[in-house]
């Protein structure tokens, strides 16, 4: 069993795997699209970004909030899950956006998708940009919710 999620090279919007595949990544509270790696993601498939502004817009009916995750199929063989990690966006004051907890129950909740579509799951270092998380405290979520439950994890380090 994996215990530490495997690091490579590449692009995490291109999953680099057979079977079937989710690709992971972290979303703020705000509805709002258009930074970061979702650009990468809206570049090959328009259904997580339009899913994610649906699920923001039906808030008051729905589980959209911190720790929530979406998943949105765009292939047959791939998944996108939308996962709420950071409350707001960066401003030039306070402290950065990404918020641990929701981000460990994300990871959970991913988990049990990825047990029930026996898929591995690719990711970049969520939370790490624009959210202003540390990798030192994302890292052990990532081998503590899915890596230690049997799920094979692999981030991309793009370039």
């Amino acid at each position: 069993m994996q215990q530490q999620p495997t690091i490579i090279r590449g692009d995490a919007s291109s999953p680099q795997a057979r079977g079937p595949k989710i690709i992971a990544h972290v979303c703020n509270d705000l509805g709002g699209w258009g930074k970061g790696f979702v650009l990468a993601l809206s570049k090959r498939w328009s259904e997580p970004e339009a899913a994610y502004r649906a699920w923001h817009r039906g808030r008051s009916g729905n589980d959209f909030g911190l720790g929530a995750v979406q998943l949105v199929q765009v292939r047959p063989d791939i998944r996108v899950a939308n996962m709420i990690g950071q409350h707001g966006i960066r401003t030039g004051s306070g402290g950065p956006p990404v918020r641990y907890e929701a981000i460990q129950r994300c990871l959970a909740r991913l988990a049990a998708h990825a047990a029930e579509l026996d898929a591995s799951v690719h990711m970049p270092r969520i939370g790490c940009g624009l959210a202003g998380g540390t990798w030192s405290r994302i890292e052990p979520l990532i081998r503590d919710e899915l890596c230690t439950k049997g799920v094979p994890v692999t981030v991309y380090d793009f370039g």
